[in-house]
Parts: C-alpha cells; structure tokens; sequence
C-alpha cells in the first residue's frame, strides 16, 4: 500500500519568515496555537524568540552598553567586535617597534618611527624602517662596494683639506684704470699742497 508523497501543506503566519519547513496543513492550527502561544517575534532584530526568554535575549543581544574605553553607546552583541577592531582607543602595537600605543596615535606614531634608520649588514647602508624589508629582500651586498668607495673618496678630500684659491689676474684695462686714478689722486695732492703752501707765505 503506498502512500501519497504530495501532503498538502502550509506557512504559520506567526512565524511564517522564520520557519524553515512547511507544516502539514492537517496540523497547522496545533502549530499555529503553539507557536502564538510560546514564541514572540523581537522587535529589534526580527528574530522569533521564546517567550520566557524574550527579556534576556534583549539584555544580551540588544541593550544599550557603553565602551569602556571610548564611552560609545552600541549593541551588547557588537560591543566585542568594536573593541577589537573598531574602537579608536584599544591598544596596538607599532609594526616597527612594536610600542603598545592606543589605535588613534598609530598612523602618527608610524610616520615618525618609519623613517627611523638602521644598518644593512650587507651593504652598510642605512635604511628606513618602511623600507627595509623590500631592501632586505632585493640587497645583495653589491652597493657595499660603491659605499666604500664613497667614503673614501670623502675621507681623502678632508684630508687634502680645502683648495687653494687662485690669484685673479688682472686685465690690461684694469691695471691701466688704476695707474690713471693714481696718478690724477698725486696730481690733485700736489695743487692742494702748493695752494695751501702760498697761502702760508701770504699771511
């Protein structure tokens, strides 16, 4: 005797959203009495809860609660979350020194402590913290040779000390303008002298 596959069936229109299978229609008002009688749908997030339990789902899902570092006022639900990535006041570490500093002061703290320096041991050069891992993976000492050279061509120009400064020659016009002021400044002091000299032989 085989039997029939194609059982009429319904949605509860208490919790219709919510359930996840079909109830046979010849059961629907036992389920619909039962489902009114026992569940309450929350007006928060939509979900159907147990009657009995429709105040502590509010309380450990939906009450107001503060942050206890930055004072915000959010869901009890989303508060963990918040606090490990969004509040600006949780603490973290600089990648570069690894400093616990609040994440507001991070992007601030960073920009100086990146261009912080330190040596390469493979070519003796220092790099920025920023940097110094894309260097790490790309030197291979070869600037090492032309670092040396450097230094030692700066180390020989301090020893030979600051060049000597030429004497500027002097240009045929020039060497004759001054011999002409010359002899125009003997001149004017030899008038002066005889007019001042016969003056005296006046008086």
């Amino acid at each position: 005797m085989s039997v029939a596959s194609d059982q009429a069936t319904s949605i509860c229109s208490h919790c219709d959203i919510y359930s996840d299978r079909a109830i046979p229609s010849t059961n629907l008002n036992l389920h619909f009495a039962h489902c009114s009688r026992n569940l309450e749908k929350c007006k928060i997030c939509g979900d159907m809860v147990p009657k009995k339990f429709a105040e502590e789902h509010f309380l450990s899902t939906h009450a107001p609660v503060a942050c206890s570092l930055c004072s915000e006022t959010m869901e009890r639900e989303i508060l963990a979350v918040h606090r490990g990535e969004n509040c600006p006041k949780r603490i973290v570490t600089c990648e570069y020194c690894e400093f616990p500093l609040p994440a507001i002061d991070l992007f601030e703290h960073q920009e100086v402590c990146g261009n912080r320096t330190e040596l390469c041991h493979l070519c003796s050069r220092y790099i920025r913290l920023r940097e110094i891992n894309v260097h790490e993976s790309r030197c291979n000492g070869i600037i090492n040779n032309v670092a040396e050279s450097s230094r030692n061509t700066h180390a020989a120009e301090r020893d030979r000390g600051p060049p000597r400064r030429q004497p500027q020659e002097f240009s045929k016009k020039r060497l004759l303008f001054t011999i002409a002021i010359t002899g125009i400044a003997v001149l004017l002091g030899s008038l002066l002298f005889q007019r001042k000299l016969e003056h005296t032989q006046l008086h």
